[in-house]
């Protein structure tokens, strides 16, 4: 498995009855393949993991794996605040043909210690044989893993990989002082993934590839492959479309505009709602701007 460049943390398209839109499903995981995404990333929190149930959290994981058909690596959420949940989460996905590695974040909510964190992934990478990539995004989870626990942990043969979401370049800096070369670096911020790749680190894991899978691909390719006037290039042109996805609370303004560009419905589970008419209005210039749109009519001109 090759593990490196843009993959895209999947949002979970729902009909209006709040059931699974698997033909959306479907239509979205193609569209990022034949874009040339690197890998895939089902069931993170941007695809309202916590609001799936079981049988439906392993639907999303099936249906991409379907559609995937072994052509990109898949890297499949399994979290959960309770180890002993999030262990048997893990070996669920351990036991699934054409999953490669599996996405685990901090518990949420505990707030556990620097060992306590330690001792869950640790439970979590000796009950699997598949890697496993750890998902620090304190913003979420209240828990930091800060760079020495992540240098502990990286001596743990199956935990191969982060995804550095803190949003703290000096702390992600830190992080390649603590942890060997083989150990892969994903940032976890759209924006931040140029320097994120400048101090070492193998790609991004994104939210905005799933409105521009190529565009993202490319500015990661080229950034992994120190073509760095086109990477800035293409940061220069999305920056604004990745910080308009943190508008609001993430998966709602990625879900808009991809509704806007008539891919899903926007339809989302509480606790998370459609963004508010301002985003909105916001979202549709930016979306519009970077030629998302392909008729672009803001309410002022209806």
């Amino acid at each position: 498995m090759n593990l490196q460049g843009c993959g895209t943390a999947l949002i979970t398209p729902f009909k209006q009855d709040q059931s699974i839109d698997e033909k959306a499903l479907r239509a979205l995981v193609e569209w990022q393949i034949a874009s040339g995404i690197h890998f895939l990333v089902p069931c993170g929190t941007t695809g309202e993991t916590p609001t799936l149930n079981k049988d439906e959290w392993l639907r999303v994981i099936d249906i991409t794996i379907d559609v995937n058909g072994g052509r990109v690596p898949i890297v499949a959420g399994a979290t959960s605040n309770c180890t002993a949940e999030a262990v048997e989460k893990a070996r669920e996905l351990d036991r699934r043909k054409g999953v490669d590695a599996i996405l685990t974040a901090s518990p949420y909510y505990n707030k556990p210690t620097q060992e306590g964190q330690y001792q869950h992934f640790k439970a979590i990478a000796e009950a699997v044989s598949k890697p496993l990539v750890l998902y620090s995004v304190v913003g979420r989870t209240a828990a930091n893993i800060e760079p020495a626990t992540l240098g502990r942990l990286a001596k743990i043969p199956n935990i191969i990989a982060v995804k550095e979401a803190s949003g703290n370049i000096s702390q992600i800096a830190e992080v390649f002082n603590h942890v060997p070369e083989s150990f892969l670096v994903f940032s976890g911020d759209d924006a931040i993934t140029i320097p994120v790749i400048a101090l070492g680190g193998v790609g991004i894991i994104s939210v905005c590839s799933n409105e521009i899978p190529r565009e993202m691909s490319e500015l990661t390719a080229a950034a992994l492959n120190n073509d760095w006037p086109k990477a800035r290039r293409l940061q220069r042109r999305f920056l604004r479309l990745m910080q308009a996805n943190f508008l609001e609370s993430n998966p709602m303004p990625v879900k808009a505009v991809l509704a806007m560009m008539g891919r899903i419905e926007e339809v989302l589970r509480l606790p998370m709602l459609p963004v508010k008419p301002e985003t909105r209005s916001k979202l549709e210039k930016i979306a519009a701007d970077v030629g998302l749109l392909q008729v672009h009519a803001s309410v002022s001109d209806l």
